[in-house]
Order: structure tokens, then sequence, then C-alpha cells
């Protein structure tokens, strides 16, 4: 299971349709992750955002997601907020110490995210987005996940944004090994910085 799910998020990538591109760099105190992001513009009426992305942490455990995120602007009066909901895909490897085997599995998430950009000279953004999968989405050794996510964005250049974030990331497992509460393992609670390149 854990194969084909890191087949079909290598699949997403939009490689002949692509309108704009970035990389995503994003460290913490504890954890590590890249995302590459992409404009499709054959998906659906005005397109979407798709993203594969690479997370690891200090205890080894290593994440692969896949996303797709719908996303527009407010039609009223406020029109540097957008909203956006999507669809992400998790499949990974969670280390334990021996002799209790490391868990695997993959899961499929829906979510939201509310973005406002303050006008400026140079352009602040507040965002907050949220990712959830239960049980009945979720195969091997994987029950759910819970990821949501909070950032302050500074645009430098047109092509350079810097950001600053908090987030917290869980994934519940079937056998009670998390390592929070009950079968949670947390694999992320803290805050992070970021830089992110467009071309």
């Amino acid at each position: 299971m854990l194969s084909k799910a890191l087949i079909f998020i290598l699949a997403m990538a939009p490689f002949s349709t692509a309108l704009a591109s970035a990389i995503d760099f994003r460290l913490g105190n504890k954890m590590a992750e890249v995302l590459y992001k992409s404009e499709d513009a054959s998906f659906g009426y005005g397109g979407a955002d798709i993203g594969l992305g690479l997370f690891l942490n200090e205890r080894d455990d290593l994440l692969a997601t896949g996303t797709i995120l719908v996303s527009g602007s407010s039609d009223g009066d406020v029109k540097g907020l957008h909203f956006g909901v999507g669809a992400k895909i998790y499949a990974g490897i969670l280390d334990f110490p021996s002799p209790i085997d490391n868990q695997s599995g993959a899961m499929l998430a829906i979510g939201m995210q509310v973005r406002y950009v303050l006008p400026g000279k140079m352009p602040v953004a507040i965002l907050l987005e949220g990712f959830g999968a239960p049980d009945v989405t979720s195969a091997s050794d994987f029950k759910g996940v819970r990821e949501i996510r909070l950032a302050l964005e500074l645009e430098i250049t047109p092509s350079a944004r810097a950001y600053i974030g908090y987030r917290t990331l869980e994934v519940e497992l079937n056998n009670g090994l998390g390592n929070s509460n009950g079968n949670d393992h947390e694999l992320d609670d803290r805050a992070h910085i970021g830089v992110r390149f467009s071309f």
C-alpha cells in the first residue's frame, strides 16, 4: 500500500501543464521539509495548486505528501481574502526503537485554507490551513491524521517569500504506540521558518 501511494503522489507532478512553480524550504528545531508546488491549468475552472513534499524529523519519521488545492478570491469588499479547499495524501514510515517495529501506511485527507493579504508596498499575508483524515481513508498501520498550520508570510520580491509559522501534525496509529495521547504519534508541534522561491 505504501509503494502504491508513493507512486500516485509522484504521478501528480504537473510536468506538461504547469504555469508557475515554486520550491519551498521549511525548517524547525526538530524537523525539515521541502515542497515543490505548481499551478496546473488543466484542473477545473481556474486551475489548481499541486504540491509534492517530503518531511523528516529528529526521530527519523519520514512522510511523503501530495496536495491538490483549488482556491479563489472573495467576491465581497475584502479583496485580499482567499479561500481554498482540497485533498492531501500522506504516505510514510514512523521510526520506533527496537524491539518495536516501525509503523507505515498512507492516508487521504481533505482540508481547507484561508489566506488574507494585507495591502502595502511589501505585502504581508496571514495563512491558516488544516487537513484531516479518518480511519476509513487510512491504510496499514495508520488510522488518521490531523494537521493545522498558521503562518505569517512576507513577500521580499515577486519571486521570493519568507515566513514564520506554527504547525501541529499528528498521526493516529492502530496499535496504541502513540507518543502523545493514546494512539496519537506527534510528528511536529513547534514553530518553523521557511522560504519560497518561485520560477
